[in-house]
């Protein structure tokens, strides 16, 4: 194994853990599951901006954080797959960031567009045939607005303190 994929093991590695901590830390405030969520984790999301090694990272942490807090099995599956989604959007707003470097900030400020969207879509659609959460709008409601707290709010928060050190943290991607 050469030093490039250990950098990308050790980081899809530590984002997955951190991933897992930080829905603990939202799970211990009811935050991290039901109707209403505002998983801190979610923030992680625009990692993908950065490196190709978070879309693995965040759909491991994901799974995992899904089964550790007691999920449905179609939460852990498509929950997790919203994630997945939502880190491939970001991976390619930054792919297209480095491509054009003219249009670099607009493609970070739509950096959490994806997450928010596929989760926006999935998730109520899991609270709903997994946990019984009616009224299906209600959910679509409250999701979209943990995702624009958790990936609007503090995953731009999160992206705009990373981009100056972007390349020396997450070097080769």
């Amino acid at each position: 194994m050469n030093h490039r994929q250990v950098t990308y093991l050790t980081q899809a590695a530590m984002i997955a853990a951190l991933y897992v901590v930080l829905t603990f830390v939202a799970n211990a405030f009811g935050l991290a599951n039901g109707s209403v969520q505002v998983r801190f984790s979610e923030a992680l999301t625009i990692l993908p901006f950065f490196t190709s090694a978070a879309v693995p990272g965040l759909y491991i942490g994901c799974i995992l954080a899904n089964i550790l807090t007691g999920c449905a099995l179609p939460d852990i599956l498509f929950g997790s797959l919203a994630t997945l989604i939502g880190a491939l959007g970001t991976l390619y707003l930054g792919k297209a960031a480095r491509k054009n470097p003219a249009h670099k900030t607009l493609f970070a400020w739509l950096s959490p567009v994806p997450p928010i969207a596929a989760n926006g879509v999935i998730v109520p659609l899991v609270l709903r045939y997994a946990y019984g959460i009616i009224p299906l709008w209600f959910s679509v409601i409250t999701v979209i607005a943990g995702e624009i707290i958790s990936c609007g709010i503090f995953g731009l928060i999160l992206l705009f303190a990373l981009k100056k050190y972007g390349a020396s943290l997450f070097p080769n991607t």
